[in-house]
């Protein structure tokens, strides 16, 4: 690649599919006139037991999560050379079959001069905020009701939608997810054009859970069969979100332990 420095994101693109939440590991590969000035631990020694660098360690493990490793090999061992290249081809190709059916509805940020994007493309979710009062955290939430795990939001632009569909889903699921923004959009139309209120609507209520549609009272101003079931789809397959819309910002900032005390393990 020509490169001094190039970094492995081997927990994704050659493990661990996206989503997982983890355990990462992505060695930094550098050129050897760089090799001086790599990171060192404790338990890295030549044979004479001398560090083999001068400089300290940056992590706990000399060898990150080591545990993916061996993933990452039996993916590249069994797909080979010819079959690495294919999955690539293939990741790109999703991605731009998803973008360009997107496009009418969502502005794409960092295409090139034709319009295409590599493995991944960014869905510009800024307008909604004054438009509809619409984040893409609402979007996010949302996407739950359609049975989907929302994709990397706000990375790298802050209050977008990053989409990685890789190379392991079938068209049909491509598609699924692209029905579903679709709609989601036409349900931002709505507020938009003042069908829905900014602040009582099927976005920023979003996720509904099962107790919620199927309660007795119900004051919110749309259906219960449009907070569930918004496309035909769901009701031969539902996965219904097990909790309601929490505060993530103060979920982050204010850590709740539901552990057993201390004094239970004396």
């Amino acid at each position: 690649m020509g490169a001094d420095v190039c970094h492995l994101n081997n927990h994704k693109t050659l493990a661990i599919p996206h989503g997982g939440g983890g355990p990462g590991v992505g060695p930094i590969c550098v050129k050897a006139h760089l090799a001086p000035f790599l990171p060192g631990h404790p338990e890295l020694t030549t044979a004479e037991g001398a560090p083999v660098s001068p400089v300290g360690p940056v992590s706990a493990a000399p060898y990150g999560s080591a545990g993916v490793l061996p993933v990452t090999w039996s993916y590249i061992k069994l797909l080979g050379g010819p079959g690495m290249t294919a999955v690539s081809q293939v990741a790109i190709l999703n991605a731009n079959y998803m973008a360009n059916r997107l496009r009418d509805h969502y502005s794409i940020l960092f295409t090139n001069e034709q319009g295409m994007c590599a493995h991944e493309f960014i869905l510009d979710t800024r307008v909604f905020g004054k438009s509809a009062g619409i984040q893409a955290i609402d979007i996010a939430k949302r996407l739950q009701d359609y049975g989907f795990h929302p994709p990397t939001m706000s990375w790298p632009v802050p209050n977008t939608i990053m989409v990685e569909p890789t190379e392991s889903e079938s068209k049909a699921e491509l598609d699924r997810f692209c029905d579903a923004m679709i709609a989601i959009r036409e349900e931002i139309r709505e507020i938009e054009e003042g069908r829905q209120p900014r602040d009582n609507n099927l976005l920023v209520n979003a996720p509904h859970t099962i107790n919620a549609v199927s309660s007795e009272t119900w004051d919110r101003p749309y259906a219960r069969q449009r907070a569930a079931f918004p496309l035909p789809y769901l009701r031969e397959r539902k996965f219904w979100p097990s909790v309601a819309r929490v505060d993530d910002t103060y979920g982050d900032l204010n850590l709740m332990c539901s552990c057993p005390p201390l004094e239970n393990y004396q």
